[in-house]
């Protein structure tokens, strides 16, 4: 297993599936002024942040391009769409690393972040403002008790 902090790359084909998964799943929107998720920002964000999804991920990435036949990048569009449907079909758990990889690169971009209203800064030191919610939610929690030792 990969260590987080450890570097790790994708192979180049590895990356290019990536790439093309994610087009697929995120296109740019010319309607909404966003980047698809296979913009080169974000990509080069998503590559570089993978961190503990590593190795899960290049499990998929090889099990979609052998899928292929040897490259992802070999089929046209609509192949390539009509297997990765065909993929997910049969084993929807298979594509959560990438999306989770794909979302986290995707709303971290300023673009995309301009586009649902959200100011691209840090959340600290002005934070965000929050609707105020039902706090009988955490009744169970309360209710639960401490789940902590007291050090005191």
């Amino acid at each position: 297993m990969t260590s987080s902090t450890e570097l790790v790359a994708l192979s180049s084909e590895q990356f290019e599936c990536l790439r093309l998964i994610v087009g697929h799943m995120i296109p740019a929107s010319e309607k909404h002024g966003v980047p698809g998720a296979d913009d080169p920002k974000i990509m080069a964000d998503m590559a570089g942040t993978i961190g503990r999804d590593f190795d899960a991920l290049s499990a998929i990435l090889d099990i979609v391009n052998a899928a292929a036949g040897g490259h992802l990048g070999d089929l046209h569009t609509a192949e390539q769409r009509d297997l990765l449907a065909d993929l997910r079909l049969r084993d929807s758990a298979l594509f959560g690393v990438i999306e989770a990889v794909a979302a986290r690169a995707y709303y971290r971009d300023d673009r995309v972040l301009k586009s649902i209203g959200v100011e691209p800064r840090a959340p600290f030191p002005q934070g965000y403002v929050v609707d105020e919610g039902d706090w009988s939610l955490l009744d169970p929690v309360r209710r639960r008790g401490a789940i902590y030792r007291d050090a005191g």
